[in-house]
């Protein structure tokens, strides 16, 4: 039963006000927990995965969308260069990095419930425009450039999508008590990062409805692009109503501006930044990226196996999909075993699968190289729930012994410091999806040489003949991505794990 703001807190039901907002929530206490918390925790964690969900599918919808430019109809009668592709997958990257700290904001100021349901209605603007670019012949009758520029700014759209997944986490960490919030922050991220595998999957099947297996096989055939968009509105609509009418808000759950500033003067808020980077930076920037890297790496491939090519986006979807799955799994395990000894393990693993990765580039083996990016994927989902782990742990260490310093009251510091934490989790979040516009910017920039030497070939044999000289092209970024990754782990250890003294948080078991 609701009781009313003055009434005095019972340790088993929180206190409600209208708006669905609950002043009283005290997750860490057993019985309440056990008697009224745990239920509506995990109510507005399903709701706020369906919602997150349907955000990362939106965000990620333009690496496919890429993929059928020129089957329907758009270019100025001149195909997209890789690089221009690379640019339309990694500008939705970038917007969506910069959206989430002002989405972290707007938590605070709105509430979980009202925010979830006002960031869910965005959804309808990026996927309404690319609807209505395809509908209408006005953007197919421009030139090149200026079709470009229009697509440049569309998908940019896709960036709302992107913002949403800091505001929820920011939101879901509040509801569960310290030793289960690494699995609920999992299951949130996991069930927002299986939206990527959902659309890559689902997306290139719904615009070749009612299009011929004959005919869909072939490199050029017809497409319903502005499927793409419409797919998604009804269950947009369905987040809306259900994050307005099922969720709640917290008055405890503030990552307010205070917070921020307070955080951005603790180092580990940085350093973590940058581990989160190696981790989400790479799930999400392989993401946008792969089914692109795929088609322009391994054409010969695609060109054998028509329904791989046309009907599952090159298999790019099942790296998402793995990376989503092994999200939770990472959470659980750092519970348990901690997360910066999680965290190393991860990145060593990733520099050596890349490495591995490489050599089926070299030696043009298309399973070598897919199997290798399949367990990159696994690492990068277990290495998301590992860092996002270590950072209630690391600021509730930090508040403990703040505490102990300086005398102050143990409630109030551990209340100020779980605030810091959900700002750290929203500043990790957008500088950790900045990684990805990075891996995307380095893959466009390796693929410069190719794209000029084709783009240069006068004849289609030519052009053959001149990707094929280049079809090593991808091996430079892996270089980059190795040395990334040895970095994020000297730095794993070196903060995290070398017992180095009384102040090293080693001795936290972070």
């Amino acid at each position: 039963m609701s009781l009313t703001v003055d009434s005095p807190p019972q340790a088993d039901a929180p206190t409600r006000r209208p708006g669905r907002w609950i002043d009283h929530w005290e997750p860490e206490n057993a019985e309440f927990w056990e008697k009224t918390g745990k239920k509506i925790a995990r109510r507005n964690l399903a709701f706020s995965i369906f919602a997150e969900h349907l955000g990362f599918s939106i965000w990620v919808l333009w690496s496919v969308v890429v993929l059928n430019l020129s089957n329907a109809g758009f270019g100025g009668g001149t195909a997209f260069t890789a690089s221009e592709l690379f640019w339309l997958t990694a500008l939705p990257n970038l917007v969506g990095s910069a959206l989430r700290i002002p989405y972290t904001f707007a938590v605070p100021r709105f509430g979980g419930r009202l925010w979830t349901a006002i960031s869910a209605a965005l959804l309808f603007i990026p996927t309404g425009a690319l609807a209505a670019m395809v509908h209408f012949d006005y953007v197919r009758e421009q030139s090149h450039g200026t079709q470009f520029a229009i697509m440049l700014v569309l998908s940019a759209l896709a960036g709302f999508g992107g913002g949403n997944f800091s505001s929820s986490m920011a939101n879901i960490s509040f509801f569960y008590p310290e030793k289960k919030k690494g699995l609920a922050l999992g299951l949130n991220a996991a069930g927002g990062n299986l939206g990527v595998a959902v659309v890559q999957l689902v997306t290139p099947l719904v615009v070749i409805i009612g299009v011929p297996y004959a005919i869909a096989k072939n490199p050029v055939h017809p497409v319903h692009l502005a499927y793409a968009g419409i797919m998604w509105m009804p269950f947009i609509v369905a987040a809306v109503i259900g994050a307005w009418f099922k969720m709640d808000s917290l008055t405890m759950a503030k990552a307010d501006t205070k917070s921020y500033l307070s955080c951005l003067r603790e180092s580990h808020t940085w350093i973590m930044s940058v581990l989160y980077i190696g981790t989400f930076g790479s799930f999400i920037g392989f993401s946008f990226a792969l089914p692109l890297v795929i088609k322009l790496t391994f054409p010969e491939f695609l060109a054998q196996n028509p329904f791989i090519g046309t009907y599952l986006a090159g298999l790019g979807f099942v790296g998402a999909l793995i990376g989503s799955v092994t999200r939770p799994f990472g959470g659980w395990l750092a519970d348990r075993l901690g997360g910066a000894r999680v965290t190393l393990f991860v990145f060593v693993a990733m520099a050596a699968f890349t490495a591995l990765a490489m050599v089926g580039v070299n030696e043009r083996s298309f399973g070598l190289f897919f199997a290798s990016y399949m367990v990159i994927f696994a690492l990068s989902g277990a290495g998301n729930g590992s860092t996002y782990r270590m950072i209630p742990v690391i600021f509730g260490e930090l508040g403990r012994r703040r505490v102990d310093a300086a005398g102050l009251d143990a409630t109030a510091t551990a209340l100020a410091y779980k605030r810091m934490s959900a700002a750290v989790i929203g500043i990790a979040g957008a500088i950790g999806a900045f990684g990805g516009f990075l891996i995307q910017q380095i893959f466009r920039l390796a693929s410069v040489p190719v794209s000029g030497a084709v783009a240069a070939a006068k004849t289609p044999e030519a052009k053959v003949a001149a990707a094929d000289a280049h079809a090593t092209w991808s091996t430079s970024a892996l270089y980059v991505f190795i040395a990334a990754y040895v970095v994020f782990a000297v730095m794993t250890w070196v903060f995290y794990l070398r017992k180095s003294g009384e102040k090293s948080l080693a001795h936290a078991g972070v």
